[in-house]
């Protein structure tokens, strides 16, 4: 397998986990149809299963920046190899 792809895929499980991990605590009340989502400055519990939108994406996030570190030291791995 390429390291790039190799680096990639680590740089998303990792940042995915790390943005699972840090996500906000958050709570989500739907009143006649309006929608309204509260967060605080501190990690949800590990307990907690659901994710809110705004905890969706700060999951997507950081599992993005994850993935382009990844493919950036895969990037400079390959480099090293030639």
């Amino acid at each position: 397998m390429n390291s790039k792809v190799l680096f990639l895929l680590i740089g998303l499980v990792v940042g995915g986990l790390a943005g699972w991990l840090t996500r906000p605590e958050a709570a989500e009340v739907s009143f006649l149809g309006l929608k309204v989502e509260v967060q605080g400055d501190q990690a949800a519990a590990p307990g907690d299963k659901t994710l809110t939108t705004g905890q969706a994406q700060h999951v997507g996030v950081c599992a993005l920046i994850g993935a382009l570190l990844g493919f950036g030291v895969g990037f400079m791995a390959d480099r090293r190899r030639a």
